[in-house]
């Protein structure tokens, strides 16, 4: 395992359960002595086994995770659930083998079996949608905490429980890290907890066995088509959230055109939020006042309750994803008023990292690093910047290797679009040459209607620092791409690198 990934979070007091009764209660095929075998985990990972865990082998694209049974069984896996395929591969002596047709498939109702996460589960939230399921989380979080919550949180940052917090490895993990996080949530008395869900998640059944109170769609909009072929295929995945198996009720945006189809899809009852003026939902969000520090916001019900607070984050889009984050507390029964109480006088109290964080001081140009990556993302937060920027709006950008090339033109043009002055550098390159994404990125930069000024400088190192060298007192410098993250994966090497860091240390070297 990378020694930069960062760990799995299970139940601190795992509850053994005997392997017959899972056979039994799974109704599996099994060769081998299970006599008075117990299970009280369970991975994927032959390398991150611990003792008395059930090892899940499942085929991949270049192995079979059954071939890595031998170490997992030295690891102290007790039993190993597999496919037929995998069932054949020799395996340890005395190493229960139970088979299913798709242990993948399988996977969540069997993690929720043993880590028992169907009895006294907190309340939870599920967001989906291409961007703002992070934001949306972090606020319906903070303002649980706000209401005097215990809260949990998985995101694409970082996972809570209560005041516990590590860095996350995948948006949604796999099926059998979500039980055991939700678990150990169970055993930290968290009420309630936050979960971004992708539509990879809904897609690979990284959720399954989790059942969500309130469920809500964000927006859709060009985006990893590496892993679906049309965006017809990618809204149905997102769409797959919506039904009565995974969630009891949902709150649908209506800010992008995909908002209307989902509601009228959805299989479950949902209520709907807009931030448009030209297209009103039951709840809708005024903006009232935007500020380089906090954006200002009404928000109006169906009924006529109405409240305007602030959420410490730039940009319309921003209000948008706390008024989802409200509606989805309200839909879950938490009193209108008692929210409004909150809120209204101290505004939301919540923290995002690498979410339009602002890196700089008080003086010189003002600086914030961005975890977006699409061109829905760059259009949203270039508007935002341009709002309370007095000078010029300078970006500096990448692109991810190895993900969705067919974004990378229009990543290109709506960066030259929003900004006077564009810093094209590296990202993630992983395996894909970098010079290569770059030369794909000017090249959809020259198809802008509006051309930046144009500089391409790799590494990210120096690119944030010409970007500071052009930068002048009253100018806003944004940095798309890295966010929070504190790596580069080049080569699929998790390099330690940190764009906060580089930001500070470039504005320090300048003399800001």
């Amino acid at each position: 395992m990378n020694s930069r990934m960062p760990p799995v979070l299970r139940p601190e007091y795992p509850e053994a359960r005997p392997l017959d009764q899972l056979i039994s209660h799974f109704s599996l095929d099994f060769s081998g002595d299970i006599g008075a075998v117990a299970v009280t985990g369970v991975t994927l990972r032959s390398t991150e086994v611990q003792p008395g865990d059930l090892y899940v082998g499942v085929p991949g694209a270049n192995s079979h995770g059954a071939d890595f049974a031998d170490d997992a069984r030295a690891a102290g896996a007790v039993a190993m659930v597999t496919d037929a395929a995998g069932s054949l591969r020799e395996s340890p002596v005395g190493f229960p083998v139970l088979v299913t047709t798709s242990p993948r498939a399988l996977l969540g109702e069997l993690s929720a079996w043993v880590y028992r996460t169907r009895e006294n589960v907190p309340q939870l939230f599920g967001v989906t949608g291409t961007n703002g399921k992070t934001s949306t989380a972090y606020i319906l979080e903070a303002i649980l905490r706000q209401l005097g919550v215990v809260t949990g949180l998985s995101s694409t940052a970082e996972r809570h429980i209560g005041d516990l917090t590590v860095v996350s490895r995948l948006t949604t993990p796999e099926a059998s890290e979500m039980h055991a996080l939700l678990a150990r949530m169970q055993e930290s008395d968290v009420s309630a907890a936050a979960i971004e869900v992708s539509a990879q998640a809904l897609s690979r059944n990284r959720v399954d066995g989790i059942f969500f109170d309130v469920v809500a769609f964000t927006n859709l909009s060009h985006d990893h088509l590496d892993d679906y072929e049309t965006m017809d295929e990618y809204f149905e995945a997102k769409a797959a959230l919506f039904d009565p198996a995974r969630g009891g009720r949902g709150v649908v945006s209506l800010d992008s055109s995909y908002g209307n189809r989902l509601a009228e899809a959805s299989q479950i009852p949902v209520t709907t939020i807009s931030s448009l003026p030209t297209t009103p939902g039951d709840w809708n969000v005024q903006i009232d006042e935007e500020r380089a520090e906090w954006t200002g916001f009404t928000l109006r019900g169906p009924e006529g309750q109405s409240f305007s607070t602030r959420v410490p984050l730039i940009g319309r889009h921003m209000a948008a994803n706390a008024g989802l984050a409200i509606v989805m507390l309200v839909e879950a029964g938490y009193p209108f008023a008692t929210i409004a109480e909150q809120l209204g006088s101290s505004g939301i109290r919540a923290y995002l990292p690498g979410r339009t964080e602002r890196v700089s001081g008080e003086t010189g140009p003002a600086v914030f690093v961005d975890f977006g990556h699409s061109p829905d993302a760059f259009l949203n937060t270039l508007a935002a910047v341009r709002t309370f920027t007095t000078g010029r709006v300078i970006m500096v950008f990448g692109a991810d290797g190895d993900r969705d090339a067919t974004k990378r033109h229009e990543m290109g043009r709506v960066a030259s679009e929003g900004s006077d002055i564009l810093v094209v550098t590296d990202h993630h390159p992983r395996f894909e040459d970098p010079e290569s994404i770059r030369a794909t990125l000017v090249e959809g930069a020259s198809l802008a209607e509006h051309q930046a000024e144009l500089f391409q400088v790799s590494p990210p190192e120096q690119a944030i620092r010409r970007a500071v060298s052009l930068a002048r007192d009253g100018d806003t410098i944004l940095w798309a791409g890295p966010g929070h993250q504190d790596y580069r994966d080049i080569r699929g090497v998790r390099t330690p690198y940190s764009a906060r860091a580089e930001a500070r240390e470039a504005l320090r070297e300048a003399g800001w």
